[in-house]
């Protein structure tokens, strides 16, 4: 699985909301706040900086894929 080298953070934080549930909470500074409440509640943080970098990107789909029970790859499918 090859992760893409041209994602912000934003977009990110964009394609998490939208199919995964996650909603913004809060933003400090650069970093977007997230969080949902299914299958249990989550909280992220999300660097809004343009782009990620690879091992941040990497943590952040490893957390949101244990939080939700799936692998990383369906996570990046759907971003794409």
């Amino acid at each position: 699985m090859k992760l893409p080298r041209e994602l912000s953070g934003r977009d990110l934080a964009r394609g998490l909301c939208a199919r995964w549930g996650y909603r913004q909470v809060n933003q400090v500074g650069s970093h977007i706040i997230l969080q949902t409440d299914t299958p249990q509640h989550h909280r992220l943080s999300v660097p809004d900086h343009k782009p990620l970098r690879i091992g941040t990107l990497n943590a952040i789909l490893r957390q949101v894929a244990a939080a939700k029970g799936v692998t990383r790859a369906d996570i990046l499918a759907s971003l794409s």
